[in-house]
């Protein structure tokens, strides 16, 4: 009886190896996040008031594979209300749940922001929400948008919502690869 049961015991143990080993494994959506490695010139328009024009600024952006292709590892660079602005994110795919995750920190402020969404039906778009802590406008959620526009191209949008619902859009960056 005790045999069988450390047999058991062996072929949980096996197959627990086996998932988590075809959970870590790269696929399909790690190879989108490869797209958008390289190097990038940005154009980032931030919208600070409703009905206003945007204040636009010029930056550049780092973008390397990390751990195996697994994360995408991105330093960006640019000026903010025209002070000097740096900020380092990570996203990855979680094969497990099914779902784009991301960290993002900057130098404007000393919280970490988490990430997390959806690949959309194209295979070039990605859908991601966090929750924020706005000191003037109280708890936000920040819906972001990345897509792919063809391989030397791709857009990112930052939505803000507010506690009523209502969505703004708070920033857009577009990156060309650097030739």
């Amino acid at each position: 009886m005790a045999a069988k049961e450390k047999q058991k015991g062996k072929v949980e143990v096996q197959h627990m190896i086996e998932t988590y080993k075809k959970l870590g494994m790269p696929g399909a959506p790690h190879k989108l996040l490869a797209k958008l490695a390289g190097s990038w010139n940005t154009i980032t328009r931030s919208w600070m008031e409703p009905g206003m024009p945007p204040v636009e600024s010029s930056g550049t952006s780092e973008n390397r594979m990390i751990l195996g292709g697994r994360f995408l590892h991105q330093e960006f660079v640019s000026e903010m209300m025209g002070n000097p602005f740096t900020g380092i994110g990570v996203t990855g795919y979680d094969n497990h749940t099914g779902k784009y995750v991301s960290t993002w920190m900057d130098s404007m402020g000393t919280n970490i922001l988490f990430f997390e969404g959806t690949p959309g039906e194209d295979g070039k778009t990605i859908t991601q929400e966090s929750r924020y802590d706005d000191p003037f406008k109280g708890p936000m959620k920040w819906r972001s948008v990345t897509k792919l526009v063809d391989e030397n191209t791709h857009l990112f949008e930052m939505f803000g919502i507010d506690k009523t619902g209502k969505e703004e859009k708070m920033m857009e960056i577009s990156y060309t690869r650097k030739q």
